[in-house]
C-alpha cells in the first residue's frame, strides 16, 4: 500500500481521509498495540481514538521505561541513596516513583544526595569534580537511551575513573514483544516504536511477523504517521497479510545506527531482567560486560534485589500488558493522581495513567 503523502502531518484534511479510509475498510474487531508511550501521549494529545471505528481498540503496551523499571530495582536504588558518599544521579521522572517503602524523592528530602541530571555525561562530570564521593547513575531506558551509557561507561574507563558506577535498568524491546505474544493476549498488529528503531533498525521485529502472524509498522509520532499505520495494520488484518512496514523512513533506517549498536555490544551483554507487569523475561535486559564489571554498581555495593509485591489495588502491570486500561483501575483519579502517584505508570510523561489523566481522564 502506497501511503498518503503530504508536507503537513498534522493536516486536519489529509488526517480526515485516512479516517474514511480505515472506516471503509474495517470489517472485524481489530486490536493494535502502541508500543512506545511517547505514541501513546500523542493518540491521546490529538484525539485520534475518536476518529476510528468503535471495532478497532488501541492499546497501550511496555514501551515507558520507568512504569517497566521493577520494584525491586527501585528498592535497591533507595538502598543505594542511603550510604554514605555516594551521589545518585537519575533523570527526572524516576525520582517520584514509588518504591516498597520510599521512594527517591522522600529520600532527598530525608538529606540524600540525590540529583536530576538530563544527560549521562553529566554524571561522569560529577565523578571528576568529586573524587571522594562515589557516583551512581541510575540507567532505564531500551534500547534508544542505553546507548548513551554505554558510551559514558566506556569514556569512564577510558579517563580511568574509579568512582563512576551504572545500575542498569535498560532493556531490550523484542524479548517483551515476544513475551507479550506468548501469554497469547488478543493483540493483531503493533505500532512499533520509532525512537527504538532508529538504533536497532526494522530487522528485530520481524520474528513477529514470521512467527506470529502479526503485522508491524515502525511509526513516528505526528497525527499522520500514526493513521497512517493504523491504515496499515488494519488492511493486513483485514486481509490476513501481516508485514513488517518502515512508516518512519524519515528517521529509521533498516540497519539502524550501526555506531550505536557497535557501542551497546562492547559495553553490555544481555540478562535475564525482570519487567514490571510481565515478570522474568530471558536475555530482556543489559548488563555491564566483563570487561566493564569495575563500573557495575551492583558488584561493587553488593546489592542483592529482594522481592517485592506492587502497592495494593495498582493494576500498572497489568496496563502495561494491554489487558486493562487506566480508567479501569479503582485507584485512578481518586487515591492515585498525578501528585499523589501510587503506582508506577502514573510518575512518568510516558506512562499511560499519566496521559489518561491528562487527557482522558473523565
Amino acid at each position: 500500500m502506497e501511503l498518503l503523502r503530504h508536507n503537513n502531518l498534522r493536516s486536519s484534511a489529509a488526517i480526515s481521509q485516512l479516517a474514511g479510509d480505515i472506516a471503509k475498510i474495517s470489517r472485524k474487531p481489530i486490536r493494535l498495540m502502541e508500543v512506545c508511550g511517547g505514541h501513546t501521549m500523542a493518540i491521546q494529545r490529538f484525539g485520534l481514538t475518536s476518529l476510528l471505528p468503535g471495532n478497532i481498540q488501541l492499546v497501550s503496551g511496555p514501551g515507558c521505561p520507568v512504569c517497566v523499571s521493577s520494584q525491586r530495582y527501585l528498592d535497591a536504588c533507595v538502598e543505594l541513596s542511603r550510604l554514605p558518599n555516594v551521589i545518585i544521579t537519575t533523570y527526572g521522572d524516576l525520582i517520584r516513583v514509588p518504591a516498597s517503602r520510599s521512594s527517591l524523592e522522600k529520600e532527598r528530602s530525608k538529606g540524600a544526595d540525590i540529583r536530576i541530571v538530563y544527560s549521562v555525561s553529566e554524571s561522569l562530570a560529577l565523578a571528576s569534580q568529586n573524587p571522594s564521593k562515589k557516583i551512581v547513575f541510575l540507567g532505564i531506558g531500551f534500547e534508544t537511551t542505553a546507548p548513551a551509557s554505554a558510551y559514558t561507561v566506556d569514556e569512564a574507563c577510558r579517563l580511568g575513573l574509579q568512582n563512576f558506577f551504572l545500575l542498569s535498568a535498560h532493556k531490550l524491546m523484542p524479548p517483551a514483544l515476544r513475551a507479550l505474544v506468548d501469554e497469547e493476549l488478543k493483540i493483531d498488529g503493533f505500532i512499533a516504536p520509532g525512537h527504538v528503531s532508529s538504533i536497532t533498525g526494522t530487522g528485530i521485529y520481524e520474528f513477529l511477523v514470521k512467527d506470529y502472524g502479526k503485522g508491524v509498522v515502525v511509526t513516528g509520532f505526528e497525527p499522520m504517521d500514526l493513521m497512517q499505520s493504523v491504515l496499515q495494520l488494519v488492511t493486513q488484518a483485514e486481509t490476513e497479510n501481516p508485514q513488517l512496514v518502515n512508516q518512519y523512513k524519515r528517521v529509521v533506517k533498516a540497519e539502524g545506527n550501526r555506531k550505536a549498536l557497535t557501542l551497546l555490544n562492547k559495553v553490555f551483554k544481555p540478562a535475564d531482567d525482570y519487567w514490571r507487569g510481565l515478570g522474568i523475561i530471558p536475555l530482556s535486559g543489559l548488563q555491564l560486560s566483563n570487561e566493564y564489571t569495575q563500573f557495575d554498581a551492583r558488584s561493587h555495593f553488593s546489592i542483592h534485589e529482594r522481592e517485592s509485591t506492587e502497592p495494593k489495588g495498582c493494576i500498572c502491570g497489568e496496563i502495561l500488558k494491554g489487558v486493562k486500561q487506566p480508567l479501569d483501575c479503582q485507584l485512578f483519579n481518586r487515591s492515585c493522581t498525578p501528585d499523589n502517584p501510587v503506582g508506577a505508570c502514573m510518575v512518568s510523561s510516558e506512562g499511560s495513567c499519566a496521559i489518561a489523566y491528562k487527557y482522558n481522564r473523565n
